[in-house]
């Protein structure tokens, strides 16, 4: 049951990061109610800092994603047993 759990982790890590990786850069967050009702959001949210700080914590999420996926894969040959040999 925890590698089930670990993979909804990593599935929930990998989704919101893409996400805010890539939505700030569409022009999805302009089309919003709270823009269109405070005119100096629109403004900041058009700003690229903020772009680029929201994509930041989606690269965050990332690479959190891909160190669960890695941290599942080494728990999994930790108790002793050794790594398969690729063929070849």
């Amino acid at each position: 049951m925890n590698v089930v759990r670990r993979l909804i982790a990593i599935a929930y890590f990998v989704e919101v990061g893409l996400l805010l990786l890539i939505v700030p850069w569409t022009g999805f967050l302009q089309r919003n109610y709270f823009v269109e009702g405070f005119p100096s959001l629109a403004r900041a949210i058009d700003s690229g800092f903020v772009k680029g700080a929201i994509s930041g914590i989606g690269l965050i999420n990332l690479g959190a994603g891909l160190a669960e996926i890695v941290g599942l894969f080494t728990d999994r040959f930790s108790d002793g047993t050794e790594a398969p040999e690729p063929p070849g």
